[in-house]
């Protein structure tokens, strides 16, 4: 029996001891006057009118990491990545209904294995590093996105919980398996 890293553990259980295991579409504000899907977690931040064309030719996205938009025509399978791959191929992921986990290339081993436990247990979850986050780590999904500042945060675990093939997908019961795992 596989053991998972204490952090992510435990983030599992705040999850599922505060959620109904329902996708809602009602709404609710949060404390910073965002307005939030029943099941989002605090500080989600939502983008609309993202372009879905497929491009050979490297797009300037206006986040970082990217939330969505134009991106190329394979997409980049579901699994954790060691080595940055083109953003692209990730924005591709999350049109599938992926949750990609970006995280700075210097944080600490220990939080990084925690981080691949999410994208081993997870149906759509693509974890990589990323240069130039604005903060440690970073959730995003197709149109949203939530920063966090440690692995230990249950809301890392509430957003990949509902944002995995969630209903903010544009692509709905498309795979993000079967795309390409090379990382140049």
């Amino acid at each position: 029996m596989r053991r998972l890293p204490i952090a992510f553990a435990v983030s599992l259980l705040v999850v599922s001891g505060c959620s109904d295991d329902t996708k809602s579409s009602d709404t609710t504000t949060g404390s910073t006057g965002t307005t939030l899907a029943v099941g989002e977690p605090e500080g989600t931040v939502t983008y609309t009118d993202l372009d879905r064309s497929h491009v050979d030719t490297p797009v300037d996205y206006p986040q970082t990491p990217p939330v969505g938009g134009a991106h190329n025509p394979v997409w980049q399978t579901c699994q954790f990545y060691d080595v940055e791959f083109p953003k692209e191929r990730g924005v591709h992921s999350m049109e599938h209904g992926a949750v990609w986990i970006t995280f700075d290339p210097v944080l600490a081993a220990p939080d990084v294995a925690v981080l691949a436990q999410f994208a081993e247990n997870g149906n759509e979850v693509l974890v990589s590093p990323f240069t130039g986050l604005p903060s440690p780590i970073v959730a995003s999904a197709w149109g949203k996105q939530l920063l966090i500042e440690s692995v230990t945060d249950p809301r890392l675990a509430e957003f990949v919980t509902y944002f995995d093939d969630g209903p903010q997908t544009p692509e709905t019961n498309t795979p993000c398996a079967q795309g390409t795992t090379e990382t140049s």
